[in-house]
């Protein structure tokens, strides 16, 4: 197995409260403050700054104020100047990439997490842009391995980072956590409980890392975006006819079928899936997703490998 040297992780930054209304990042960060606070240095095993991302957002319990916080932090969209009437958000957006970036530079965090959560039957979905972003798919693999109460799942969406809109993206490597289902506006101590334990995992694996263990390359199965997937809708009004059919609600990252039923119509008419290709369907009927248009995301399930990893000796150069 090929063996990869990669920079050290010296500064992580983990973000809660993007979505001012998904509680348990909210909590969490908060928490974490309050230890950090508490205990100094030896919170951690590395500097970690702590970031409520979108506090307007959180104060009013909403998604967001004005305009989608994570979908702000495209190159494109942060090398734009706002002004003192551009939305709430996108100000934002330009400070968060000031304090934890600037994006694609080497004064950005080594490593970004983003916490979220979804009304989705997801468990613990870690969210990356990237085929070959190594410390990521690590974590993933070493979640998957040590997480044994919840299911753990990889999504990608492989896209050039410069594209890549949510505040994960800022970091030189960067992922998100995606757990659930939990209703918005609502904290659940479990969801609570497994956010933290994976969180804590990726710690535990940064500290691994950094202290020079080669750590082992392998397998992992992903889940690569195909496409999204509306609601069905009154050809008129465009307001949607349908609902989520009850074998599908629930059944994120399940096998969907053809002929498997997809939609049951408010007139109770079935319609079912009529693709020949068996795809995987995930945020399946995500409250936030509505205004989105977008009923579930299908995607591919792939396995995809990745190397050995151990971290890069620091030329300190010579006193």
């Amino acid at each position: 197995m090929e063996l990869l040297t990669l920079p050290a992780l010296h500064r992580m930054a983990i973000c809660g409260g993007t979505h001012g209304n998904e509680m348990t990042g909210v909590y969490l960060v908060q928490e974490m403050a309050r230890r950090q606070k508490e205990e100094g240095e030896k919170a951690w095993p590395l500097p970690i700054m702590l970031v409520l991302s979108n506090p307007q957002a959180i104060k009013q319990c909403r998604r967001y104020s004005e305009t989608d916080l994570n979908r702000c932090f495209t190159s494109a969209i942060l090398s734009t100047p706002t002004t003192d009437s551009s939305p709430y958000e996108l100000r934002r957006a330009h400070e968060l990439n000031a304090l934890l970036g600037p994006k694609d530079s080497k004064e950005a965090v080594d490593i970004l997490c983003d916490l979220h959560n979804t009304t989705s039957n997801m468990g613990v979905t870690l969210i990356s842009y990237s085929l070959d972003e190594w410390i990521s798919l690590h974590i993933y693999k070493y979640l998957k391995m040590k997480m044994t109460s919840v299911p753990v799942r990889l999504f990608m969406v492989n896209i050039p980072n410069n594209e890549a809109y949510s505040l994960e993206s800022v970091g030189k490597n960067g992922f998100s956590l995606e757990v659930g289902p939990q209703p918005h506006g609502v904290l659940r101590a479990d969801i609570y409980n497994y956010m933290k334990e994976a969180l804590e995992l990726a710690i535990e694996w940064i500290s691994l890392f950094n202290s020079g263990a080669v750590i082992e390359g392998g397998e992992v199965e992903a889940h690569l975006f195909h496409k999204s997937i509306d609601y069905p809708r009154d050809p008129d009004s465009q307001q949607i006819s349908a609902a989520i059919h009850p074998q599908l609600q629930d059944q994120d990252f399940c096998c969907l079928k053809p002929g498997d039923p997809m939609f049951q119509c408010f007139s109770g008419e079935t319609m079912c899936y009529k693709e020949d290709e068996c795809l995987y369907p995930f945020f399946v009927n995500e409250c936030a997703y509505y205004e989105k248009g977008i009923a579930f995301h299908l995607a591919r399930k792939t396995t995809l490998k990745i190397p050995s990893v151990k971290v890069q000796i620091e030329d300190r150069g010579t006193s």
